[in-house]
């Protein structure tokens, strides 16, 4: 993660009755939910909430997702999302995600507990409301996603 824009927001989640599939396991699209649910909450994190978009008359949009699912996730599991922005172009940021899940005693420190699931790449485009016009990215938006998150610690 050397290459990354912003510190590292982390989410722990416990999947739900409803995220499980027919095979027993947690489907492919609650892992893309997932993905899309970590991003807003770091975006909320550092002070841009949808209102805060609404108010810079633009906010962002998907223009592509890349899972890799890497082994499957079970009803009562322990998860961490994880995100965090590794560039900035223009109109666009390529944000990464990696979903863990913890094993073992909490004794032990993170990074030997974690079993990663699957890890996404997204292609998100800035994009104004009134025209539907991708908007260069602003500094004053970069800026926040790059300033430690308060009271969070990240991994």
């Amino acid at each position: 993660m050397s290459d990354a824009l912003s510190p590292t927001f982390s989410l722990s989640i416990t999947p739900d009755p409803e995220d499980i599939d027919e095979l027993g396991h947690v489907s492919n699209l609650v892992y893309l939910r997932w993905v899309q649910d970590v991003a807003k909450a770091h975006s909320t994190a550092v002070g841009y909430d949808f209102e805060a978009y609404r108010a810079m008359g633009a906010a962002f949009v998907v223009r592509r997702h890349e899972i890799e699912y890497l082994r499957s996730a079970l009803l009562g599991d322990r998860l961490v999302l994880r995100t965090w922005l590794a560039s900035w172009k223009g109109a666009s940021s390529v944000r990464m995600t990696s979903i863990v899940k913890m094993v073992g005693p909490s004794d032990v420190p993170d990074h030997e507990r974690e079993v990663e699931l699957a890890r996404a790449t997204t292609l998100w485009a800035l994009v104004r409301f009134d025209s539907g016009r991708p908007l260069r990215i602003p500094d004053t938006l970069k800026q926040a996603f790059s300033r430690p998150l308060a009271g969070h610690s990240g991994s």
